[in-house]
């Protein structure tokens, strides 16, 4: 009999998220802190009330997919050209310097007791670095997009940065995950790595040589635009995942930065817009608050618990801050970008259940990760709020909300459709 509890489950999800939206925004906090807090009141770490179903997972991924994609579509390429060599020292050094902190902390907390002892204490030891080496940059998007930072030089090294971040991360978790587990094999990866960006870059060309040329000569429907490349963006994502063992975001975001320089970029942007603001965003941040589960803890695991907070939050801070000093950065942006990459979100526990999944994580272990994951993908988006204010923040006008903008936008086009028509 089929079921549709969906429906509830979807009701609840946007009216919380929105309500406690609102909240967080009185409070002059990013209104994405609300939806998250939406999810994790809700779901099995405090009410109850929504569990992670198949259907909210796989809404929740589309979400993400979208919201990189329409911060591709928004990126400068120019400016992001310029941030290239910054990005790759500050997501080297800002996953270096968490890797050696993790493993740092694990030394003095991790023993026979409670490893695993089917896999040397040393490499657990590494692997808890390699979960502090994950950023989960779909929270920092949202957060600069609602604050109209995305396209600053600090927003461009973030979200610079934070691509390249996966990849180092997925490096670093092959490395491990092979000295575990002898059937991976670390070139292969590499080659599969290199290999994607090589395809993208050749598929990117064509797609974008013949849909410019299609928009300058069709000017009917422009829906169409948008259908065409939203299915270009899935396709890439799934490659991405499935051909290649990159992260479907990472297609997602290089599909949409393909398009970003074409005609009727800004019709397409805000048409993803508002269907990300009125259902996708909602459930993809609602569900990482879902996902928590908090299990039982010793006092022993809770002072680690702390202490992993702490030094996953400073280590990013500092390392991925040390990166862009490194790289000519002001100290005010050091900072802010220093704080876009503290974010570990949903990305942190899928590394965290591969590698507890072969045996390279105690599963007491769970219990601070998750904390860890709380913490920081809530203090995120307060801590950019904080970094992003200045004087100049105040005296300029207030920004219009995105759905706002997107009805002025798409009258504005229609109106031109309609002079085209005529």
């Amino acid at each position: 009999m089929t079921s549709y509890n969906f429906l509830l489950d979807l009701a609840l999800i946007l009216i919380s998220t929105k309500l406690l939206s609102l909240v967080t925004k009185k409070f002059k906090m990013p209104q994405v802190v609300g939806a998250l807090l939406a999810g994790l009141i809700l779901g099995p770490a405090m009410l109850n009330f929504l569990k992670e179903t198949d259907f909210i997972s796989q809404m929740a991924e589309v979400g993400v997919i979208v919201l990189m994609f329409t911060a591709g579509l928004e990126t400068d390429i120019k400016e992001l050209k310029k941030t290239g060599k910054a990005s790759f020292i500050i997501a080297l050094s800002g996953v270096i310097i968490p890797l050696a902190g993790g493993f740092g902390l694990a030394y003095f907390f991790n023993n026979q007791e409670i490893a695993n002892p089917a896999t040397p204490i040393l490499l657990q030891n590494i692997f808890i670095g390699v979960i502090l080496t994950a950023t989960s940059v779909s929270i920092t998007v949202e957060t600069l997009k609602e604050m109209g930072k995305l396209n600053t030089r600090a927003g461009n090294a973030i979200l610079g940065a934070a691509i390249i971040d996966d990849i180092l991360g997925i490096i670093a978790l092959t490395i491990i995950t092979s000295m575990a587990d002898t059937s991976v094999n670390i070139l292969w990866v590499l080659l599969k790595i290199a290999a994607f960006f090589v395809c993208a870059i050749g598929v990117g060309f064509l797609f974008y040589y013949l849909f410019n040329k299609w928009q300058k000569h069709y000017n009917k429907d422009l829906r169409r635009f948008v259908i065409v490349a939203f299915v270009f963006c899935l396709l890439l994502s799934y490659c991405a995942e499935v051909f290649f063992g990159v992260a479907d975001i990472t297609g997602s975001f290089i599909a949409g930065l393909i398009i970003s320089n074409t005609q009727r970029t800004k019709y397409i942007a805000s048409r993803f817009e508002t269907v990300s603001y009125m259902l996708l965003s909602p459930i993809f941040f609602a569900s990482i608050g879902i996902k928590v589960v908090l299990p039982d803890m010793t006092a022993s695991l809770i002072i680690f618990s702390i202490l992993l907070v702490i030094v996953a939050i400073l280590t990013k801070i500092v390392g991925c801050g040390l990166g862009a000093k490194l790289c000519r950065y002001s100290n005010a942006e050091c900072v802010q970008i220093g704080m876009g990459m503290v974010s570990r979100g949903e990305v942190a526990l899928i590394v965290a259940s591969k590698g507890a999944a072969i045996g390279l994580m105690s599963s007491v272990f769970f219990g601070p990760v998750i904390i860890t994951v709380v913490i920081t993908t809530i203090a995120a988006p307060i801590l950019l709020k904080l970094v992003f204010r200045s004087k100049q923040d105040k005296t300029d006008p207030p920004i219009e909300s995105g759905l706002v903008q997107n009805i002025k936008e798409m009258d504005q086009l229609n109106n031109e459709v309609q002079e085209l028509s005529h």
